[in-house]
């Protein structure tokens, strides 16, 4: 195991990063402040696979997640990928660096901006309705949010909604492998595999069906590219995952919290603050949890030296809770500006899906208190079993209609 450098001390070492458990139980949120405070560049030894960098305060996160001459994505970019060779290096835009990571990216980032991914909104906001449209009294609201990423799935990547179903098991089982609702007889090791094969078998055909009958969407726009097959069904797959795991678990950690702190009512009467209450749910929940970097030579973070080949970990989490850069950070505030929030990422991997993330955001909360004129718990909540995804998977409410 590592020692830290001469002066630098550490928490004792009661505790692990990488352990599901931390995130099923809500959060880690009083250890990552502890970690901000006394060891915010900490290595975290993991059983069988060395071990890799915590970072936990924003200066430092940025500075990771913006050097990618010091710190690669190609080693892949999850901590479910530790150890194990990235299939997809330099083929998918989330595994490559620049160059050739602006050249994967750029035709897609065209139909992904704020002006483009607008046309959709009409679209989005159909389907927002009629998804609240029978709720009504007792109701569990992980479920009813569950559908929430067709709203752009369909539109930008033709996913029907009758496949739907099969798909968010098999992303579930891709970012959550521990979590019991999903985790097969033969352990997490085997429900990742089996979700990344199921989710590419069928990206595959999805890819062969556009090729028959091109839609002009992002899938065709891939298609059009100078890549293989496989590096083609690859970005799909990073698309469908970056949008359909993390954007339903917004709505739910923030109303949670909203109904917590009774600030339900004070929210919803404020439809001209929408885009901040948009960023400011964003920041307060960060579902996705963490992005994985690894050292391309001998270098530092803060005052702590990492070795070449050393996996470092941002904690988006802990980042977008530190108190260092935002006032009253652990407060879900409707006013809060600036906020520079890092849940979409930061630098050149900044989320390419964050325009329409925002349009379909925005335009959930608008529905939901247009609809609703309260909301009250009846219920436990549960967190999904991930250290990746940031989320709830159950939530018991019952919901008053205006």
């Amino acid at each position: 195991m590592r020692t830290p450098p001469c002066g630098h001390t550490r928490p004792p070492n009661r505790f692990d990063l990488a352990d599901p458990d931390l995130y099923g139980a809500g959060g880690p949120h009083e250890l990552w402040r502890t970690l901000r405070r006394r060891d915010p560049v900490r290595w975290q030894p993991v059983e069988g696979r060395s071990g890799f960098w915590a970072v936990t305060r924003y200066p430092d996160a940025r500075t990771v997640l913006n050097d990618h001459a010091r710190f690669t994505s190609t080693g892949g970019v999850m901590l479910n990928m530790l150890g194990r060779p990235e299939p997809a290096q330099n083929q998918q835009f989330a595994a490559s660096d620049p160059p050739r990571h602006s050249l994967i990216r750029g035709p897609l980032h065209h139909q992904m901006t704020t002006r483009a991914v607008a046309r959709h909104a009409p679209a989005i906001r159909s389907f927002v309705r009629e998804m609240l449209r029978p709720a009504d009294g007792v109701l569990d609201f992980a479920e009813l949010t569950a559908t929430l990423p067709l709203a752009f799935l369909g539109p930008l990547m033709g996913i029907p909604a009758t496949d739907w179903p099969d798909l968010a098991r098999w992303v579930s089982m891709s970012v959550a492998e521990h979590d019991p609702d999903v985790m097969l007889p033969d352990g997490p090791s085997a429900t990742l595999d089996r979700g990344h094969r199921q989710l590419f078998a069928y990206l595959l055909n999805l890819v062969l069906d556009h090729r028959r009958r091109p839609r002009g969407d992002l899938v065709d726009v891939l298609g059009s590219m100078p890549l293989r097959p496989g590096a083609v069904v690859a970005n799909c797959y990073s698309l469908l995952l970056g949008g359909s795991a993390a954007i339903p678990h917004v709505p739910r950690a923030a109303l949670a919290e909203l109904i917590r702190v009774g600030r339900y009512e004070h929210w919803a009467r404020q439809p001209e603050r929408i885009d901040r209450a948009v960023e400011e749910a964003l920041r307060f929940t960060s579902p996705a949890g963490h992005f994985m970097r690894l050292a391309t030579r001998d270098t530092t973070v803060g005052d702590v030296p990492i070795a070449a080949g050393d996996a470092v970990v941002v904690w988006l989490g802990s980042a977008n809770r530190d108190e260092a850069v935002f006032a009253d950070a652990d407060t879900l505030t409707l006013g809060r500006h600036p906020n520079r929030h890092l849940a979409f990422g930061d630098g050149r991997h900044y989320c390419l899906g964050a325009a329409v993330a925002r349009l379909t955001l925005r335009i959930f909360f608008e529905e939901l208190f247009a609809t609703f004129v309260s909301f009250e718990p009846v219920g436990d909540v549960e967190h999904v079993r991930s250290n990746w995804l940031g989320g709830i998977k159950r939530m018991p409410v019952e919901g008053r209609r205006r």
